[in-house]
């Protein structure tokens, strides 16, 4: 009959009231593997967020239930439309709880930089903003930002407001990635 093996200990419990960095006592990253393996599933979990809330909230609630400026997808009849944002949305909010398991292991793991994750929403919201401006508006054609008016300005308003966001995403979390190697 075969034994399991004993779970090694990875760090011996600390004392009450001694500094965790902003980790759960008993967690933090055992090796520099480690540590690199929680930085970047932190930042796979702030940028999935970022993307999520993008299309999920902002995207869908303002422009497509608010304002009604477009659907997912103009190409056919309303009907049609109404069903791709239903789709739209319910795989906008698939990847923002993806985010949240993530960070949620993550925390599990070794904790949260929270201005490296922070950084990473930022540039999820200006990816997914960039991506949909690009690939949905240009390339694909399934839907514009507006109807009816002059377009050049929209784009260049929603593209250049991407890459605002996705430039000041990268240099919070590149200034936080350093949290995680001083820590």
């Amino acid at each position: 009959m075969a034994h399991p093996e004993p779970r090694p200990t990875a760090h011996p419990a600390r004392p009450a009231g001694s500094p965790t960095n902003g980790r759960a006592a008993g967690h933090a990253p055992s090796s520099d593997g480690d540590a690199a393996r929680t930085r970047k599933r932190a930042a796979l979990s702030g940028f999935l967020f970022g993307c999520g809330i993008a299309a999920s909230m902002i995207d869908l609630f303002i422009f497509h239930l608010g304002l009604q400026w477009h659907h997912f997808y103009d190409l056919s009849t309303h009907e049609v439309a109404l069903v791709t944002d239903g789709f739209f949305h319910a795989f906008g909010w698939f990847i923002t709880v993806w985010g949240l398991f993530l960070l949620a292991d993550v925390r599990r793991r070794g904790g949260v930089h929270w201005p490296h994750w922070a950084g990473a929403v930022v540039l999820g919201a200006g990816f997914f903003q960039l991506f949909d401006g690009v690939v949905d508006h240009k390339l694909l054609g399934i839907h514009q930002i507006r109807y009816g008016v002059d377009i050049l300005p929209y784009d260049l308003v929603w593209n250049g407001t991407a890459v605002i966001l996705m430039l000041i995403g990268f240099l919070v979390l590149r200034r936080g990635a350093r949290a995680y190697r001083d820590a």
